[in-house]
């Protein structure tokens, strides 16, 4: 039996659990598809048109290039290594096979490794298609270095997906407002710090990131809409099921 509250209330959290929880939850994923990538259309639209946003995409690169220093070189550096294409899918796929078998959360495991794909995908097709030149060599700290095209940063938007997808997956086991205030503290300073580094070294411009960054989210709205959906037929077939071992329960004898 569930725990009674005052006033019939629910807390907040439960309400993940009812059955109309996850229903409500997919309508939140759709909502967060649609923001996401009119928030990326947006910003493709600034760089088309070289305003809004973008008019900010020299004067930051300059101005970062001006305040490098070696020690900050040497950590901005680390970061976007880590967080490349060389080591970034390695410790995705080390952490999803741990996470499926070890932790026997199969299930989560599929829709990590499915987002990060689907990320992929979806930075390397927007580059082929948006052509867009990378910053000037002289702002950059090793010239020539990155050889694909500038929009949207591929760093910022598996960083981006990587930590949305994980704090969504782990939040949604124990929902609660402390834990969600946290998550999105930690996925907000990790993207930003990624983000940072490649502004810092001269990379990308910031219409770039935050591109990615609203294509992040997008994909977070997938992952929440297809996990939400499964969740929905498991609690009808639960229902379902109870209510057979009901109708083939023996009635008494009056």
């Amino acid at each position: 039996m569930g725990t009674s509250h005052p006033n019939g209330a629910r807390p907040a959290t439960g309400r993940w659990a009812l059955p109309t929880g996850p229903r409500r939850a997919v309508l939140i994923g759709a909502v967060l598809v649609v923001l996401g990538i009119a928030a990326f259309l947006g910003v493709l639209d600034s760089v088309r048109e070289k305003d809004d946003l973008a008019a900010v995409d020299l004067p930051v690169l300059h101005g970062l290039a001006a305040e490098r220093s070696r020690p900050l070189t040497a950590v901005m550096t680390a970061v976007s290594l880590v967080t490349g294409p060389t080591i970034l899918p390695v410790v995705v796929l080390l952490g999803a096979i741990a996470w499926g078998w070890i932790g026997k959360q199969r299930w989560q495991a599929l829709l990590l490794a499915g987002s990060m794909i689907v990320s992929t995908v979806v930075s390397l097709t927007v580059k082929t298609i948006v052509h867009r030149p990378r910053p000037p060599l002289d702002t950059m700290t090793v010239a020539g270095v990155e050889t694909t095209y500038s929009f949207p940063s591929g760093h910022t938007m598996g960083t981006a997906t990587l930590l949305l997808v994980v704090g969504y997956l782990a939040w949604i086991r124990h929902p609660a407002v402390k834990s969600l205030v946290l998550w999105l503290v930690a996925i907000l300073a990790g993207t930003f710090v990624v983000a940072l580094s490649r502004l810092y070294l001269g990379y990308h411009f910031v219409t770039d990131v935050t591109a990615s960054v609203a294509l992040a989210v997008a994909v977070l709205g997938g992952v929440v809409m297809v996990d939400r959906h499964r969740a929905v037929r498991a609690a009808r077939v639960t229902a379902a099921k109870a209510r057979d071992a009901v109708g083939a329960a023996p009635k008494p004898v009056a």
